[in-house]
C-alpha cells in the first residue's frame, strides 16, 4: 500500500475490571460496593494473527475488548497493558488503533467514498497530502471490496442505503483508512446471513494478511467463520479465561485441550467446534464434573506458555521504539473544523427531510400569515392597528421559530451519536464538531429568513424603506438563529431528541408569557420583571416593533376614541420601547445566539450520554 505502517503487538497481564454495583442489585441483597466483570485476564495479540474473543453472553468478551482499546467511560481497571513492550498510552494508542463498533454508526447522508475521505483527512498524519490520501482510500476500498459502492449513500440502517453487510465493510474501511497497526472488531458478523458473513470474514482475512493485528469478538460462529481464526481467547461467565491459544487445523488444538479433561464428551464428526466448546464448558457441565474450567486452564501447560509469551512481549526489543506523537490529534483545530464543516455541508445538502421540508414550511407559513395579516403594517390610524401589527410580527416569529427549534433536534441527535464514535477514534475534539454544527446553520437560516421575511413583509404592507426592511431581516435572522441554536442546545444537554422537546416546551410557554405581548413589562409584577429582560422573544419584539414604528411621529387615536398621540410616544409610554435603544436591542438578540451556541458547544464537550 502507498502508506507504510508499523506492525505492533499487544500484551496484557492480570486485567481486572470493576464497576459500582447498581442500586437495583443492592436492593436484591448484594452487599459488595463493586462488581467484578473481568478476573485476572492475561494474553497477547500479535501481527498477522487473527484472534477471536469468544464466550457466552455476559462472559465479558466485549468488556475486555473495550478495556484493552481504552473505550470504557467508567469503572475501575487494574493490570498492565503494553504495546510492543512499552506501557500503553491511550492518547498515542488511539492514533495507531482502530475500533469497529457493532452498531455500524455512520452519517446517513454521506457517500461511501466521502465517509472514507473524511476519516482519512482527520486521522492520517498532517504531512500526508490530498493526492496520497485519495490513493490510499482507493486501496482500502479495493481491500474491503467497496470500490463498486464508492458513490452509494450510506443511508439509515434497515431503511435505505447500504445493506447490513455493506455497512459492516464500511465500518471496517473507515478504521482502515487511518492506517492502524491494531484493529478491534466487535462482532463483525452479527446479524448477517452465511453469505454476508463469509464476505465480511474474507475482508477481515485480507486485512490480517497485510500484517496488522486483528481482534474480533464473535458470538456463536459457524464452522467456516470459527476456523478462519488463528487464535482464540475463550471466556466463561464471570470474566475468566478458560482457553487462550492457537486453534490449529480444524480447531484440533482447541479440541485436544478440552477432550483431555476427564469426563468431557468427545466432539462428534462434523460438529461445530465453537458450539461444542460452549456446550462442554457450561456451568451445568462444571457442576457435573465438580471442577472449575478457569482453574484447570490456570494449572495447564498452555497457561504457562502464554505467561512466557506475555512476558517476552512485555519487554521492548532493540529494534522497536516507543511510539509518540507531538499532538493529541493528527490535524490542527482549524483543520478539524474545516473537515467537520465539509461533512456537515454535504449532510445538510442531501437531507431533504430537514432542509427541503423546512423551506417548504417556510413558504407555506409565510403565505398563511401574510394572507391572515394582509396590510396590517400600513394601518396606523389607531391603537388597535399598532396592536394588530405587533401581534402579526409576534405570531409569525414565534411560529416559525419553534418550528426551527423542533426540526433541528433529530438532525443534531443523529450527528451527535455519530460523533461519539468519531471522537472516540481520535478524529477530532468536541469543539470543532460543535462549531461546525453551529456554522452550517448560518446560510440555511439566512435563505429561510430572506424568503420568509420578504413574503411576510410584502403581504403585511410594512413600510418600504431600505433601512426598515434590513432591520426587519436582521431581527428575523438572529431570532430564527437563536431558536435553532436553542433546539440544538436542548439536544446537547439531554440524552436524545425525544427528551429534548419535553425540556424545551416549558421555555416556549415562559417566553410567550413574558414576551411583553400579552402583558407589557410595566404590568409584570416586580419579582418577575427580571425574566422579561431574560426573555429572548421580548428583545425580538422590541426590535421588530421599534424598528418599524419607533421613529414615526404621525398621530394615532388612542383606545378611548378621544385623545391622540404620536406612534413614537405611544410605544415609549405603553411598552417602554425607545428607538434610540435599538442598537442595544440588536446586540442582545445576537447575544442570545452566542449564549445558546456556546452552551451547545460546552454540552457537547462535557456531557457524554453514551456509557460503555
Amino acid at each position: 500500500m502507498v502508506l507504510p505502517f508499523q506492525p505492533l503487538s499487544m500484551s496484557f497481564s492480570n486485567i481486572n475490571y470493576y464497576i459500582d454495583v447498581p442500586l437495583e442489585l443492592k436492593q436484591q441483597g448484594i452487599l459488595e460496593d463493586r462488581l467484578q466483570l473481568l478476573v485476572n485476564v492475561t494474553g497477547a495479540f500479535r501481527p498477522s494473527v487473527l484472534t477471536a474473543l469468544v464466550g457466552v453472553s455476559g462472559a465479558g468478551k466485549t468488556t475486555l475488548m473495550d478495556v484493552l482499546a481504552g473505550r470504557k467511560t467508567g469503572g475501575y481497571i487494574e493490570g498492565s497493558i503494553t504495546i510492543s513492550g512499552f506501557p500503553k498510552n491511550q492518547a498515542t494508542f488511539a492514533r495507531i488503533s482502530g475500533y469497529c463498533e457493532q452498531s455500524d454508526v455512520h452519517s446517513p447522508c454521506m457517500t461511501v467514498i466521502e465517509s472514507l475521505l473524511f476519516s482519512a483527512w482527520l486521522r492520517l498524519p498532517s504531512h500526508v497530502d490530498l493526492d496520497t490520501r485519495r490513493v490510499f482510500v482507493k486501496e482500502v476500498m479495493e481491500l474491503v471490496e467497496l470500490t463498486s459502492l464508492s458513490g452509494a449513500l450510506v443511508g439509515l440502517p434497515g431503511i435505505n442505503g447500504l445493506s447490513t453487510e455493506q455497512r459492516k465493510r464500511l465500518t471496517i474501511a473507515v478504521e482502515l483508512v487511518a492506517n492502524p497497526s491494531i484493529v478491534f472488531m466487535d462482532e463483525p458478523t452479527s446479524g448477517l446471513d452465511a453469505r454476508a458473513a463469509a464476505i465480511v470474514m474474507r475482508t477481515v482475512r485480507n486485512i490480517v494478511n497485510t500484517g496488522r493485528t486483528i481482534v474480533c469478538t464473535i458470538h456463536q460462529p459457524s464452522i467456516d467463520i470459527f476456523e478462519s481464526f488463528d487464535e482464540l481467547l475463550f471466556m466463561k461467565h464471570g470474566g475468566e479465561l478458560i482457553y487462550a491459544g492457537p486453534l490449529g487445523p480444524k480447531s484440533r488444538k482447541l479440541i485436544d485441550f478440552f477432550e483431555a479433561i476427564p469426563g468431557v464428551p468427545k466432539i462428534k464428526d462434523g460438529y461445530n467446534p465453537a458450539a461444542w466448546m460452549l456446550e462442554v464448558t457450561s456451568p451445568m457441565m462444571e457442576n457435573r464434573l465438580g471442577m472449575d474450567f478457569a482453574d484447570y486452564y490456570r494449572k495447564s501447560k498452555l497457561f504457562r506458555q502464554n505467561k512466557d509469551l506475555v512476558e517476552n512481549l512485555s519487554k521492548p526489543n532493540s529494534e522497536t521504539k516507543e511510539l509518540s506523537f507531538p499532538t493529541k490529534y493528527s490535524q490542527s483545530f482549524l483543520a478539524q473544523y474545516r473537515a467537520c464543516l465539509w461533512k456537515q455541508n454535504l449532510s445538510y445538502w442531501r437531507n431533504p427531510q430537514y432542509t427541503a421540508v423546512r423551506f417548504f414550511y417556510t413558504v407555506i407559513i409565510s403565505l398563511m400569515f401574510g394572507t391572515i395579516c394582509w396590510g396590517f403594517g400600513s394601518k396606523r390610524q389607531n391603537q388597535q392597528d399598532i396592536f394588530n401589527a405587533m401581534g402579526s410580527m409576534y405570531a409569525a416569529v414565534l411560529f416559525i421559530g419553534i418550528t426551527n427549534a423542533t426540526a433541528v433536534q433529530p438532525v443534531v441527535s443523529i450527528e451527535r451519536f455519530v460523533s461519539y464514535r468519531e471522537r472516540a477514534a481520535g478524529m477530532y475534539s468536541a469543539l470543532p464538531f460543535a462549531f461546525a454544527q453551529v456554522s452550517i446553520e448560518f446560510p440555511y437560516v439566512l435563505v429561510q429568513t430572506l424568503v420568509y421575511g420578504t413574503i411576510f413583509y410584502c403581504m403585511g404592507s410594512f413600510e418600504w424603506s431600505l433601512a426598515k426592511y434590513l432591520w426587519y431581516i436582521f431581527f428575523m435572522y438572529f431570532t430564527l438563529l437563536y431558536f435553532t441554536f436553542f433546539g440544538m442546545m436542548t439536544v446537547a444537554i439531554t440524552p436524545n431528541h425525544t427528551v429534548a422537546p419535553i425540556i424545551a416546551a416549558p421555555f416556549y410557554t415562559l417566553w410567550n408569557l413574558f414576551s411583553g405581548f400579552m402583558i407589557t413589562h410595566q404590568r409584570i409584577p416586580g419579582w418577575w420583571r427580571w425574566y422579561y429582560w431574560a426573555d429572548p422573544i421580548s428583545w425580538t419584539l422590541y426590535g421588530l416593533l421599534t424598528s418599524q414604528f419607533g421613529d414615526v411621529d404621525a398621530p394615532m387615536n388612542l383606545s378611548d376614541g378621544i385623545h391622540s398621540m404620536s406612534i413614537k410616544l405611544f410605544l415609549k409610554h405603553h411598552f417602554g420601547f425607545s428607538h434610540e435603544f435599538l442598537g442595544v436591542v440588536a446586540v442582545m438578540v445576537i447575544g442570545f445566539c452566542i449564549i445558546f451556541a456556546v452552551v451547545f458547544a460546552l454540552a457537547i464537550k462535557y456531557l457524554n450520554f453514551q456509557r460503555r
